[in-house]
């Protein structure tokens, strides 16, 4: 069997690029294939977290995103309608994060993957995961204007999606599955600054947020329950502007601002997937999902790109055999977003939160070390292990019974 390659890389957006590019620098041969051609835009989040834009920084891409003009986030706010917790989502090395249109985002990682070394062919179909006895071996499909074409390689990586081909071929197992929790509709709206924030309002089973992006345009993103979502498809525009009257301050800003493109949206489900398997592995939302309502689908994209490529170099190198290395991946994927998972999906419910919860946001609330460690906890810069350890929590409640005695005493 002739291998040109060996790692194919099946979808180049905000996992297969990376990893494409990272695997291409180590000098293995790679190509990476998308039914996509770039610039081209996708639904999505946005937000770069700063954990995810130290990644970037740290693969010699981060001047490039800034060049393109996108605007840095440097707090997050939480409106709770009584009071409102804001703080740095960042550290002092990583202190903000970004929003970028995906249609500059992705195209600034396909450009870096090519760079790099790897072969990328836009706008190719995959038709067909070719699978001998239960290993991967490769690829069949087409591109646009030329016929089907075989590709093998040592190791097929699906980073293309949750509607995953390579999923779907080789049936990995799953585990923890919820099913969608909220549906949310995003567009984007000129003469709404939000001058630096990231805008989260929490309101009555409603919930939606107001990020700055490129050219001066803010995306804004409103959430309701799943059990609504047929229903208020009927009426997108009608439901996200009901949500947010829900805000009237945010609601009168919005009413001046004009909106620049119809709505995208959708509700997903919430699943870890094994992500390997003889000859294929998966990464990004291939392999795991969680709502959008986080929005940590790019920070989990660039870490499962790091670590698959660390697995699979370690296994083509003959550092590690194939089993332990990618086992490996799985395990350390899993922990670091063990918590963030539960915590994402109580979150998605919409719910008010319980009254525990409700305690400890009113003891943050004013505390700026306590808020700072609830925006890098929606962030993903710390764990909610972390934020919600009894230690913390007990500092946090300390720190506004004090507040409240000197309060008092003046």
């Amino acid at each position: 069997m002739d291998k040109a390659f060996d790692v194919i890389v099946v979808g180049a957006r905000c996992a297969g690029s990376p990893t494409a590019m990272l695997l291409a620098r180590k000098g293995y041969r790679v190509l990476a294939v998308d039914r996509a051609s770039f610039p081209s835009d996708t639904v999505s989040t946005h937000l770069v977290h700063p954990r995810a834009v130290n990644a970037l920084s740290r693969w010699g891409l981060l001047d490039r995103l800034v060049a393109t003009g996108c605007p840095p986030i440097h707090t997050y706010a939480f409106d709770f309608g009584a009071f409102t917790i804001a703080g740095a989502p960042g550290t002092d090395k990583d202190p903000v994060a970004y929003c970028p249109r995906r249609t500059i985002l992705d195209k600034l990682l396909v450009d870096a993957a090519a760079e790099a070394g790897a072969e990328i062919r836009q706008g190719f179909v995959v038709e067909e995961i070719i699978v001998e006895g239960e290993r991967v071996v490769g690829i069949k499909g087409r591109s646009k204007h030329g016929g089907t074409v075989t590709e093998y390689a040592e190791i097929i990586v699906g980073a293309d999606g949750r509607h995953s081909m390579l999923s779907e071929a080789v049936h990995p197992e799953h585990y923890r599955e919820k099913a969608p929790l909220c549906a949310g509709y995003y567009s984007y709206w000129r003469g709404l600054p939000t001058d630096g924030r990231f805008e989260v309002y929490i309101r009555d089973r409603r919930a939606f947020a107001a990020m700055p992006t490129h050219d001066d345009l803010t995306l804004v993103i409103a959430g309701w329950p799943y059990a609504e979502f047929a229903e208020n498809k009927r009426d997108i525009e009608g439901n996200y502007l009901k949500a947010i009257e829900q805000a009237p301050d945010f609601a009168k800003r919005l009413r001046s601002a004009t909106r620049e493109a119809p709505f995208a949206g959708a509700a997903v489900p919430n699943y870890f997937r094994k992500p390997y398997g003889p000859g294929w592995a998966l990464v990004g939302d291939a392999g795991y999902n969680r709502d959008f309502i986080t929005a940590q689908g790019i920070l989990d994209a660039f870490r499962d790109a790091e670590l698959c490529t660390g697995a699979i170099d370690q296994s083509l190198s003959g550092a590690r055999p194939f089993e332990e290395a990618m086992g490996e991946y799985q395990r350390i994927r899993d922990a670091d977003v063990d918590a963030m998972f539960d915590f994402t999906c109580d979150l998605a419910t919409l719910e008010p939160p319980p009254p525990e919860l409700q305690r400890i946001l009113g003891a943050v609330h004013g505390n700026q070390a306590a808020m700072d460690g609830f925006a890098r906890l929606n962030a993903g810069t710390i764990s909610p292990t972390e934020f919600f350890a009894p230690e913390n929590v007990e500092a946090i409640f300390a720190a506004a019974a004090t507040g409240t005695q000197r309060a008092s005493a003046s």
